[in-house]
């Protein structure tokens, strides 16, 4: 039968060459068993293989769609990507912000278009605890010198500095964020960084701020000076580096306001952190007694007639 002969095995010359050459080479046929040296077999496979390549379609499909399914807004899995980050990500981060450098790019070359919450989140919140602490440890370090400062626990202080820290980094960096991309719609050559990795640049460059703090403690002035100046330099140098690369393209002017008022701003939250010098109470005010012999002598009383 002819369709017999089609599917029989068939010997080709180029391969009987081949393996003329090669006399020890074992050839394999489709369902993978060995055949004779000095023959090629052809095989069709049977239908079942056909099944087995739609099931490995099948399971692609599906993983490409678990893939393009990312959580909703709403979700505790679309924050969770926020952070996943090790131990040694956030230190690198953090040394990238207290070494800054012309030319290095702390988006580009630390966060690697991968910004993280976790870091930021607690650098403030470490930041916060740490100048309320220190504000009481003055005033008790004060009246230990100065009997008449009256020391009173201040846990306030706690909210205060939370309050304010937590609000500077998501307000000003949404605001810088909104301005650069209205400005992007100005010069098209203008490329803001996304919201989350300019809350990371400015989340990360506080983190100097919470050993100054702490030197804050010794009570020299121009040394607490000193060490605020240091800080705030190397804070805001961090800032400048890495906004400088989004901002350059715009015209001078709108640069170089830009970036006064982002240091302008940082100075000010250094400033806020910085201890008040404290001043001793005055003592409350003493009833003074006139001497006997100047009170206004009696006023005799009306005798009625």
């Amino acid at each position: 039968m002819a369709a017999a002969d089609e599917l029989a095995f068939h010997e080709f010359e180029e391969a009987s060459n081949l393996l003329a050459e090669t006399p020890d080479a074992v050839t394999t046929s489709g369902s993978g068993q060995l055949t004779p040296q000095g023959h090629v077999a052809v095989a069709v496979d049977s239908g079942g293989s056909y099944g087995a390549e739609e099931e490995v379609e099948e399971s692609d499909k599906t993983a490409l769609l678990q893939e393009k399914q990312q959580p909703g807004f709403w979700t505790f899995g679309y924050y969770q990507s926020f952070f996943d980050v090790d131990t040694c990500q956030v230190l690198d981060r953090i040394k990238g912000s207290l070494l800054p450098r012309p030319g290095h790019n702390f988006v580009r070359h630390r966060l690697r278009n991968r910004p993280d919450l976790y870091g930021p989140f607690w650098i403030c919140a470490t930041l916060a605890f740490v100048l309320a602490v220190t504000g009481n440890l003055t005033l008790v370090l004060a009246q230990r010198r100065d009997p008449s400062i009256h020391y009173s626990p201040q846990f306030h202080k706690v909210t205060v500095a939370g309050v304010t820290i937590y609000c500077y980094v998501w307000l000003v960096p949404l605001a810088l964020w909104g301005f650069l991309r209205w400005r992007k719609r100005v010069r098209e050559r203008v490329g803001p960084y996304t919201f989350l990795e300019t809350v990371c640049v400015y989340g990360y460059s506080l983190f100097v701020f919470i050993p100054t703090v702490v030197l804050w403690l010794i009570p020299v002035p121009w040394l607490q000076w000193l060490f605020g100046a240091l800080a705030l330099a190397l804070s805001a140098a961090s800032l400048v580096f890495a906004l400088w690369p989004v901002v350059r393209e715009d015209t001078r002017l709108v640069a170089a306001v830009l970036l006064s008022t982002v240091v302008l701003l940082h100075a000010l939250l250094a400033t806020g952190c910085k201890p008040l010098p404290l001043e001793p109470l005055a003592p409350p005010p003493q009833a003074t007694s006139l001497p006997l012999n100047l009170l206004p002598p009696p006023t005799p009383r009306s005798q009625v007639t």
